[in-house]
């Protein structure tokens, strides 16, 4: 009976070590979604800038379509 007790500690206390040794490596981890976070806002912006941009274009378009009925 008391082999049984001290293989069950045993076992209590190896899986405690290893499940702490293991919660570090999670951390880490996450660390990495975080970063492409920023990425994907830059990525965001580009768009909405050309977007900007090729409304800009139509504008200036509509402008020199409407400016040539007048010149002829």
């Amino acid at each position: 009976m008391k082999r049984l007790v001290l293989f069950v500690v045993a076992l209590v206390f190896a899986f405690c070590t290893t499940a702490m040794a293991a919660e570090p490596v999670a951390a880490p981890a996450a660390a990495p979604a975080e970063k492409a976070a920023p990425a994907k806002v830059e990525k965001v912006k580009k768009v909405k800038k050309v977007k900007k941009v090729k409304k800009a274009k139509k504008a200036e378009e509509k402008k020199v379509e409407e400016a040539a009925p007048a010149a002829k």
